[in-house]
């Protein structure tokens, strides 16, 4: 690293001036880092099980329009009733919900994705 020439503003300001090859091998590195924090921070959530990989399969049926409670639903190996079970709401609603027939309730919604363990914004 070449040593910085120090500069003072006409406002008193003490400023250290780098060639711009300096200045972007700098800016270079600050990027890796907050790149590797980033990763680590990905890896720590994996581990604790706060955020879970998902097949690219689930992800594309989402993507592709179809209804992500019943996406969901299926990737956590629960029928309708099992769901509406434990989300406390009955089968023929979770299914209507499904089929876009009927639009669940914010509360509703929360309790749907509770029982899933994903968060409200997984549904919509």
């Amino acid at each position: 690293m070449n040593k910085p020439t120090i500069i003072t503003t006409p406002n008193g300001d003490r400023m250290a001036v780098i060639p711009v090859e300096e200045y972007e091998r700098l800016v270079e590195a600050a990027e890796e880092t907050t790149d590797v924090r980033a990763y680590d921070e990905a890896k720590r959530r994996l581990a604790s099980g706060q955020d879970e990989l998902l097949p690219s399969a689930m992800v594309n049926r989402i993507l592709d329009g179809e209804n992500a409670l019943r996406v969901w639903r299926e990737h956590r190996g629960l029928t309708l009733k099992e769901l509406a079970d434990k989300a406390q709401v009955s089968a023929p609603f979770v299914s209507q919900i499904e089929k876009g027939q009927r639009e669940g309730s914010v509360e509703t919604m929360r309790k749907l994705a509770d029982a899933l363990r994903i968060s409200v914004d997984d549904l919509i």
